[in-house]
């Protein structure tokens, strides 16, 4: 029964150190640490909240393409970053990567395609934010 117990408390600890779910404020701080502009972060922040309900290890799809979406920003694996075991596609990285607590690699990316397409490549950010009076964000 202790071994039982122990292998359960492990388990815990495991599976709570891989995942996060973050608040709006606590969002909001870390993507200013990870230097997104505040004018985009009402957008960044509903975008997150509609893509991934703020959770670090959200992995959505299949899409219609058979492709997946990744992490917090919901990154598409079909020409983001490489399902694989090796790094690749435009943001250089496994989509893995995209699945953990520390999001700056997520934002790296979530970056790049910012740069390539802007805010409009997330369905989401379309569909629940795009020309909507966001709410103030007081963090």
């Amino acid at each position: 029964m202790a071994r039982f117990v122990c292998l359960f408390v492990v388990l815990c600890l495991a599976s709570t150190g891989y995942s996060k779910k973050f608040t709006k404020c606590e969002l909001v701080h870390e993507l200013r640490k990870q230097g997104f502009p505040e004018n985009q972060m009402k957008d960044l922040v509903c975008l997150v909240e509609g893509e991934s309900s703020f959770q670090t290890h959200v992995k959505g799809g299949p899409n219609t393409d058979g492709s997946f979406d990744w992490g917090l920003f919901q990154i598409n694996d079909r020409y983001w970053c490489n399902a694989g075991n090796t790094p690749g596609k435009s943001c250089n990285l496994k989509c893995s990567d995209l699945l953990t607590d520390d999001i700056t690699a997520a934002s790296k990316c979530a970056k790049t395609v910012l740069a390539s397409q802007g805010l409009s490549a997330w369905t989401a950010w379309v569909r629940d934010c795009k020309g909507k009076n966001l709410p103030a964000l007081n963090c």
